[in-house]
């Protein structure tokens, strides 16, 4: 095991070592060949197929347009960016910033995205430079093994090392274990665990917190607009993403309205009897979900919990009552199911969003559906959160999107609400070291009356 992954490691070493130095040119040239590979229309396809057949989650048709979806955006971020050599220069400030490369990463693969984080990944980490090594979920590895060698085609195309480019062929606990205490940076999208065991690996890494995504809407909200959105990103590959729309805090006023749009598109709202049934089928055991639930359509979870629904019926909801384990629904699903939340005045919501994903997500994300701006910067400003949507599909927009600015990227950091490093979306500024160089300037003096002026008049200098 140590023998392979030291294999893998010194061939990465060796190929990033040929890169090292290359112009940004030249980097783009790679960029754009390896962009392409994976972004083509029959890889996508087939990449999309490999991940539903292997995991037996999403939908085949949501995730080739995830994949491409993910791998364009990404490109489209990386466009014209400079880093290689100089990247920033303050000639005030006497600093010149040259960006290098971090050297191997070792990059941790989910299950529920096992091809588009690939891509996501993988093309910022060659934009700046590095080597990387995936480390795909067990049941993944076959996904991965052919998205990385679509993109490893795009590497020889333009005489470029394909061992900036590998993956681990039959992974396990052990294995990535291995792999991240000898790479030199480890980037991990999954699991809360698999995140703990990177932090703990001795070697820097970005892990990524829980989602569990919690949306406002509040009086003031378009209803059937925010119905429409909210419904997309519930059932968009069957709520695989991790930013997929798991609790809705509904004002009581237009409760009622609101529920009804969400059932013209395709919303079952489960009677207490029912929510009963669909307890047991996704937490069998009292707290992890259970995997004939993650990943799979509402007819699939409906027939699993014995409820009858109709044909046309997209998504399950079911009325939220408590915050924590007394109600399992107020946690991460990773399925098509929804819960619904009631309040009155505004800091309720707000205080159930904290609550919600104090439970489960902090630090993740939230969204609002309203046109109040008082509502949405009252949200922003005290929703321990690291990203909130403003009339998104959350699922779409949280990861990047065409019609919003976030970077596009698949590995969402959390902040140290969600014991993360960073609470940024990892993308390639993430990828890279800088050395500050430092030049000689004329003596910038500080001020004593201008930092303690107004202190030294209230207080005396005393």
């Amino acid at each position: 095991m140590v023998d392979e992954i030291q294999e893998l490691v010194a061939k990465a070493r060796a190929a990033q070592s040929v890169v090292e130095f290359w112009s940004q040119e030249r980097v783009d040239e790679m960029v754009a060949a390896v962009g392409w590979a994976a972004y083509e229309r029959s890889h996508a396809e087939a990449c999309a197929r490999s991940a539903v057949d292997e995991t037996g989650m999403g939908v085949y048709a949501d995730k080739v347009v995830k994949h491409q979806k993910k791998t364009l955006g990404t490109l489209r971020d990386l466009q014209g960016l400079i880093t290689t050599g100089i990247i920033e220069e303050n000639k005030d400030k006497g600093l010149i910033k040259i960006a290098k490369p971090v050297g191997v990463i070792g990059a941790l693969t989910p299950v529920t995205n096992a091809s588009s984080t690939i891509s996501c990944n993988g093309l910022p980490m060659l934009k700046t430079r590095n080597a990387v090594i995936f480390a795909p979920h067990p049941k993944a590895k076959a996904t991965c093994a052919l998205t990385a060698n679509y993109m490893r085609e795009g590497l020889k195309q333009v005489g470029a090392p394909e061992d900036l480019i590998q993956f681990v062929p039959n992974p396990s606990v052990e294995m990535t274990q291995e792999l991240m205490k000898q790479v030199d940076l480890v980037v991990a999208t999954g699991g809360s665990a698999m995140v703990k065991v990177a932090y703990s690996s001795g070697t820097p890494a970005y892990g990524v917190g829980a989602g569990n995504a919690v949306v406002i809407v509040d009086e003031s909200a378009d209803l059937a607009d925010a119905a429409n959105k909210i419904h997309l990103g519930k059932i968009f590959d069957n709520a695989t993403s991790c930013s997929s729309e798991n609790s809705v805090v509904i004002q009581a006023g237009v409760f009622e309205r609101m529920v009804s749009h969400l059932k013209a598109l395709g919303g079952y709202l489960c009677s207490a009897e029912e929510k009963a049934k669909l307890k047991q089928a996704m937490w069998p055991d009292g707290s992890h979900l259970s995997p004939k639930i993650v990943g799979q359509s509402a007819q699939q979870i409906a027939q699993v919990a014995g409820i009858s629904v109709a044909p046309e019926v997209k998504f399950l909801m079911v009325l939220g009552e408590a915050v924590g384990s007394a109600d399992m629904f107020s946690g991460e699903k990773l399925s098509p199911v929804m819960t619904l939340w009631k309040y009155d005045e505004f800091d309720a919501a707000v205080k159930l969003v904290t609550d919600i994903t104090r439970y489960s997500g902090y630090g993740h994300s939230c969204g609002i559906h309203s046109t109040n701006q008082e509502h949405i910067m009252q949200l922003a400003t005290q929703a321990k959160v690291s990203r909130m949507m403003v009339r998104q599909t959350q699922a779409y927009a949280n990861s990047g999107n065409y019609d919003n600015g976030m970077p596009f990227a698949l590995t969402l950091g959390c902040g140290t609400w969600g014991g993360n490093i960073t609470s940024e979306n990892v993308h390639w500024k993430h990828f890279i070291n800088t050395t500050w160089v430092s030049m000689p300037i004329q003596p910038v003096l500080p001020n004593e009356d201008l930092i303690f002026g107004a202190h030294w008049k209230k207080y005396g200098k005393v």
